[in-house]
Parts: C-alpha cells; sequence; structure tokens
C-alpha cells in the first residue's frame, strides 16, 4: 500500500454518512473501504457529515469550508419521491435522512466549485439531484445483465473484476485509462434510467447500461461511477489514478480557500 499523494496541506473531502439502525437507534455511519482510499490514493482528509438535512445543517457553509465531496455506496436506494415515481418493495431499501443531505449537498458543490466523485448509490443520486430517473431493478430488464454482488464469502470475489465497461472516445475516463475500456466490478440492482441534462455518459456495460458521467460543463472534477473504484484503490492502477486525480482537483481547490490569489496546481483534464 502506498501512502497517497504527497501534498503539503491537508486537504478535506466531506462525505455523507448512510443511516443505520442498531438495538432500535440511529447510527451515521461510512465504510472504511471509501475513506481509506481518500487517505491513501487522494491523500485528502475524509469528515463525515451526519446525514442531518437542510433543516438542521447550514450546507452551503459547510461546503465552502471543504474542499471535495465524494458520494458513496449504500445498501439502501434513492427514494422513488425524488424521480417523480411511486414506492415499491423493488426498491426498497430507502434511507430518507441520507437522501434529504446528499441530493441537496449535490447540486450546492456543483453551484459551488466543489470538486465531486459520485460511486454506485452516489452515482445514481447525482442522476436523480439533476433530474433524471433509476430503473428499481436492472437485472428484470430483458437484455440486460445481472449486475447484482456475485454471492460469494470472499470480499476480494464480490468486489473482483465483473465485466467490461466501453469509454467514450477522448472523455476523462478514456484519458485516465489510456485505453478504450475497462474491466470493472458489479454490486448495484438499481441502474440510470433517463438521464438527467447536464450529465454526458462516459462509459456503457456490454447490455448498454451506463456505468459513468460527467457533469457537463462543471467548474471542477465532476465525475461518477456505478462500479466500485474504492475497494482497494492502490492494488488497481485505474481506481488509484482516478482517486489521484480527484485529489488533485481537492488539492487545487485547498490552495484556492487558503490563498485566492496563488496559483493552484495544473488541472488534470
Amino acid at each position: 500500500m502506498s501512502n497517497g499523494p504527497s501534498f503539503t496541506a491537508a486537504a478535506l473531502v466531506g462525505v455523507p454518512a448512510c443511516i443505520h439502525d442498531k438495538d432500535g437507534q440511529p447510527f451515521h455511519a461510512v465504510g472504511d473501504k471509501y475513506v481509506r482510499a481518500l487517505a491513501v490514493c487522494a491523500g485528502a482528509v475524509p469528515l463525515m457529515i451526519p446525514s442531518l438535512g437542510e433543516d438542521l445543517l447550514d450546507l452551503r457553509a459547510l461546503l465552502r469550508r471543504l474542499d471535495g465531496l465524494m458520494m458513496t455506496g449504500s445498501p439502501s436506494n434513492v427514494h422513488p419521491d425524488h424521480y417523480d415515481q411511486a414506492e415499491t418493495p423493488e426498491a426498497e431499501p430507502f434511507d430518507r435522512a441520507r437522501d434529504a443531505t446528499s441530493l441537496a449537498l449535490i447540486r450546492l458543490a456543483l453551484e459551488e466549485g466543489v470538486p465531486l466523485l459520485a460511486i454506485c448509490r452516489g452515482f445514481q443520486e447525482l442522476n436523480v439531484a439533476l433530474g433524471g430517473t433509476l430503473h428499481p431493478r436492472v437485472h428484470e430488464i430483458d437484455g440486460r445483465m445481472d449486475h447484482r454482488r456475485p454471492q460469494h464469502p470472499e470480499f476480494d470475489v464480490q468486489y473482483g473484476p465483473k465485466h467490461p465497461v466501453r469509454l467514450r472516445p477522448d472523455g476523462p475516463f478514456a484519458t485516465m485509462a489510456s485505453a478504450e475500456s475497462l474491466m470493472v466490478n458489479s454490486l448495484h440492482w438499481q441502474a440510470l434510467d433517463r438521464i438527467a441534462d447536464g450529465l454526458t455518459e462516459e462509459a456503457w456495460a456490454e447490455d448498454g447500461t451506463v456505468e459513468a458521467v460527467s457533469v457537463s460543463g462543471a467548474d471542477a472534477f465532476a465525475l461518477g461511477v456505478q462500479w466500485h473504484p474504492e475497494y482497494k484503490a492502490w492494488e488497481n492502477p485505474f481506481s488509484a489514478r482516478l482517486f489521484a486525480d480527484f485529489g488533485t482537483a481537492v488539492q487545487n481547490r485547498a490552495a484556492l480557500r487558503r490563498n485566492p490569489e496563488k496559483p493552484t496546481l495544473t488541472a488534470v483534464f
């Protein structure tokens, strides 16, 4: 394991929490693999944001004190209310507290030019936050693959490479990979349906499922992936590059916040 990029000052990346029930009490939590990837590969300090929503948190003020925002995966799904569809058992489980926090944070981060990396549920949140919709169970659609987590006790198998994705030529992912395709893992049963205006499709599975997007015209790094690059990111060259480039964008913002007159680091793309 590497020690990550060597930066002169700590850059702060907010990571919204999920709500988990333990013995009848709610707990705010973030998975270790996400914060570890940020620390090791992006050289950033992860800060958990409790899912208390806009009623209790001044999210814009918070973002102005952060250098980046990362949206994680989760066992829960975005509630269909947020994309004008009816609640069904197929779309469960839900985490309305996270919805109330994360969807607002995504919109504000894009307004404020805060670098954004969205993973799995976060990828779906990005689409919904900008007006897109989701498939509740993509494996039940004719012609689609089964994208769900492999039923195996070992995490290295669950998070191991499962299928290739085709990358948009000359897009940011193709640039990072220096290739036309990637092998990725797959642990999701929901998927993007109608792609939000303002998003550019960047990667596709063999069955046509959209696997990555960028935010068109974003003022800073703003990318989302359906797969899980955070799992042992330091062992996968593309994942390490993705987090390192996010780290560079985060450090750019950190330098600008410290000294608005000082030139920032070289842009990644």
